[in-house]
């Protein structure tokens, strides 16, 4: 981390030098977010990735896509990012959580969340991926913190290790068109071999899926030709929106639990994927990121002005105690989670099918839960309640 010059900005370079009080290695979305949220603290910043920044804002309709937390969704327009893409944004109204076996459909719903219980409005938005990028590349003009990734070369340049597990699972990722307006609800269904979500997109008759499958199966389905992909999904999918069909490029991602042991190191700090790589199951995986970054620019926006170094140990330990537990709890709660429902066992079926049923029963509890996922509990940094630190 360099500690030189006073005003503020932010700037997006390749491998072209740099002139900053503070790095960022990796350019996806929470290097650009932290950026933003440093320039206004008064920091010049440089954010630096490998990947032509133009790239993914350039792509076209691919499905990929991500369910934004209020809180997530307050950063944004903290940062002045989200007036640009809130017209591209679909409202999660709905949430509906069933267990489900390929040709039997879902299961009566456990879990039902619908946003008029509690007070903030939808419970989060619909957002595809080259929006949002494209909104960051925009709004940037013209310590090293490292936002790259699970395999983050900035925590292995600073001795920091991890800790982690595969789950012998891959995502199938896509996008579906479907006869029936989705209305806004975000379904997921937990089949044997893992969660199949189904997300609403912009417009109501688009989807991004999040197909989880064990790695050999999913391995033998993203070999299919579209057709036969299709067929495969059919029976997982259900016909409760109407026909489907393929609307978009296919990827895959395997899936695997991934914990930094420490968030800092000297003059370093860790961001997003780079100190904690979790399970999809929740969509939880950028929001937890956008947790990290309101919480290290507010440490160190208020270090600077006490007049300390950004890079110092003081304001770093501050960022790691504010995020380290709440992040490990999160990731390992999800990982529980996975494994939980990731199951065929009768005996699990039946009590988790019981439990939830309490949960959804019950009004209180079930609030609690939605305002959770919302990123409304816990101290939150500044950002994460619309206001700039």
């Amino acid at each position: 981390m360099a500690t030189h010059g006073q005003s503020g900005g932010a700037g997006y370079v390749g491998r072209m030098g740099w002139d900053a009080d503070i790095l960022i290695a990796g350019g996806g979305l929470n290097g650009p977010a932290l950026a933003l949220a440093l320039a206004q603290g008064g920091f010049r910043v440089t954010v630096v990735d490998a990947r032509p920044a133009p790239a993914r804002a350039e792509a076209g309709f691919d499905g990929r896509a991500y369910a934004l937390a209020i809180a997530s969704v307050r950063l944004l327009t903290a940062i002045g990012v989200w007036p640009r893409v809130a017209d591209k944004a679909q409202p999660m109204l709905k949430i509906k959580a069933s267990d489900g076996r390929a040709g039997d459909g879902a299961a009566p719903f456990f879990l039902h969340f619908d946003a008029a219980e509690i007070e903030e409005g939808p419970m989060g938005q619909m957002l595809e991926d080259r929006h949002l990028y494209a909104a960051f590349l925009a709004a940037m003009p013209g310590l090293l913190v490292g936002c790259d990734g699970r395999g983050s070369g900035v925590a292995a340049r600073a001795g920091i290790r991890r800790v982690g597990w595969g789950y012998g699972q891959t995502a199938l990722v896509t996008a579906i068109r479907h006869e029936r307006d989705h209305q806004g609800i975000a379904q997921q269904f937990f089949m044997p071999a893992g969660p199949l979500a189904i997300l609403p997109l912009k417009g109501g008759h688009h989807s991004s899926i999040v197909w989880s499958e064990t790695d050999e199966t999913a391995a033998a389905i993203q070999a299919l030709p579209d057709a036969a992909y299709l067929a495969a999904l059919r029976p997982r999918f259900g016909d409760f929106l109407g026909e489907i069909a393929l609307a978009g490029e296919r990827f895959t991602y395997p899936l695997s639990l991934s914990l930094a042991e420490r968030f800092v190191g000297p003059r370093v700090a860790l961001v997003g994927d780079a100190a904690h790589g979790v399970h999809p199951i929740a969509g939880q995986g950028l929001n937890l990121g956008l947790r990290d970054v309101a919480a290290l620019a507010e440490v160190l926006i208020l270090a600077r002005r006490r007049g300390e170094e950004p890079g110092s140990p003081t304001a770093l330990e501050d960022y790691q105690r504010w995020r380290r537990f709440d992040a490990t709890a999160l990731a390992l709660g999800m990982d529980g989670v996975n494994r939980l429902f990731s199951s065929d066992n009768p005996i699990l079926r039946l009590g988790r099918d019981l439990g939830m049923g309490v949960v959804n029963a019950l009004p209180s509890v079930r609030r609690g839960f939605m305002r959770q996922a919302a990123g409304l509990t816990g101290e939150l940094p500044k950002l994460l309640t619309g206001r700039q630190v």
